[in-house]
């Protein structure tokens, strides 16, 4: 029974059957929740076979439909609205996040964020100012927030891998180019993929990708 620190959502232990030996915390898009990324789990367990995989629900009601669940509002979109969202939900994330790699015995070495949309945003201001680095981010179909802020918070560089649909009408395909050059003007090791021809979704090529990059990040490789 792992503790619960207002987050919760539904996990998958590693395939391999006992104790975990990386930790993978999926993060989900607006309006979703934990169950739409779990299923990603039996996707990649062949080359993570030892990994438990962690879905939290985002912390707030969607608020622009009657289910869902949301990192923070996007009624507003504004930068300045964007980062207050951000940053008012990142102690809840970061509070799950050590609570779980506690109960597992694991530490930052062993961990890696894997987020989608909202989630990528989630995933990529937390790794880069926590007090030490995971092994990696993967952000599908995201954006940095707050990229002017960075140079001054940052505190950790992991390993990045970022991919996007070129064809994307919900978060703009550049936002991938933004991220990728905001990072690695502070020194986080950043991969950017352009997906052809995909809209706001993860594809079977960029999630072979990911999984690769996840093994190799966790030197299984």
């Amino acid at each position: 029974m792992f503790p619960s620190v207002s987050l919760s959502g539904p996990t998958a232990e590693p395939a391999a059957g006992g104790p975990a030996h990386q930790l993978v915390i999926l993060l989900h898009g607006v309006g979703a929740g934990g169950d739409d990324l779990i299923g990603l789990a039996p996707l990649v367990a062949d080359l993570l076979p030892h990994a438990a995989f962690v879905a939290p629900d985002g912390p707030f009601p969607y608020d622009m439909a009657p289910f869902g669940r949301q990192w923070f509002s996007l009624q507003d979109r504004s930068p300045t609205a964007l980062a207050a969202g951000v940053r008012a939900a990142a102690p809840r994330l970061e509070a799950f996040v050590d609570a779980q790699l506690q109960a597992r015995g694991l530490d930052d070495a062993a961990l890696a964020l894997v987020g989608f949309s909202q989630g990528t945003m989630m995933a990529l201001h937390l790794a880069t100012r926590r007090s030490r680095p995971c092994a990696a981010v993967v952000g599908f179909s995201g954006a940095l927030i707050d990229p002017v802020r960075l140079p001054d918070e940052v505190r950790s560089r992991p390993r990045v891998l970022l991919i996007h649909g070129e064809a994307d009408d919900v978060v703009n395909p550049a936002c991938l180019g933004q991220a990728e050059a905001a990072l690695a003007t502070v020194g986080v090791p950043v991969l950017a993929e352009m997906r052809p021809g995909l809209g706001h979704g993860i594809d079977g090529p960029g999630l072979a990708l990911a999984a690769r990059f996840l093994r190799q990040s966790f030197g299984l490789e």
